[in-house]
């Protein structure tokens, strides 16, 4: 029998995985449809049917840029991806892993007294893989944050 507070083994990647899913084919559909939209219309111009693929992959873009953020844990310490921005943090940054009822995502507490959201667990449409990801990070911090007994 494994303990349930145990950290996972490293390296270890963190991610909304059924939100990915979704914004993932929901924008490869958006694009498919613009395009078969654009092919179809006879009365289009080249100039109009361009603007289709383009609007289409524009919007599946932004649903991509959506699908990024995710937590990547490894022994020298994690990395934040957000939707633009990525962070690395060494284990003794992190003071406190965060996800109170209410929350949409993680919130890392630094030790420069800042807070960092972290994207890539957030409860969504998956609440019990975000609240146990949340305690599996939990875990590796307080397993490898230094001590200051």
């Amino acid at each position: 029998m494994t303990d349930a507070s145990a950290p996972p083994a490293l390296p270890v990647t963190f991610r909304p995985t059924r939100t990915r899913a979704v914004l993932l084919t929901a924008g490869a559909a958006m694009f498919v449809v613009l395009t078969v939209i654009a092919i179809l219309l006879p009365k289009l111009s080249p100039g109009e049917r361009t603007s289709f693929v383009f609007t289409g992959a524009l919007l599946c873009g932004v649903l991509v840029l959506l699908s990024r953020p995710k937590v990547v844990a490894d022994d020298s310490g994690i990395t934040v991806v957000n939707i633009a921005t990525s962070r690395r943090l060494a284990w003794a940054e992190i003071v406190q892993v965060n996800l109170r009822p209410g929350d949409p995502w993680v919130f890392l507490n630094l030790s420069d007294g800042t807070s960092l959201p972290a994207l890539g667990i957030q409860p969504g449409i998956a609440r019990q893989q975000a609240v146990g990801d949340a305690r599996a990070l939990r875990a590796l911090v307080e397993a490898r944050a230094p001590r200051g007994d």
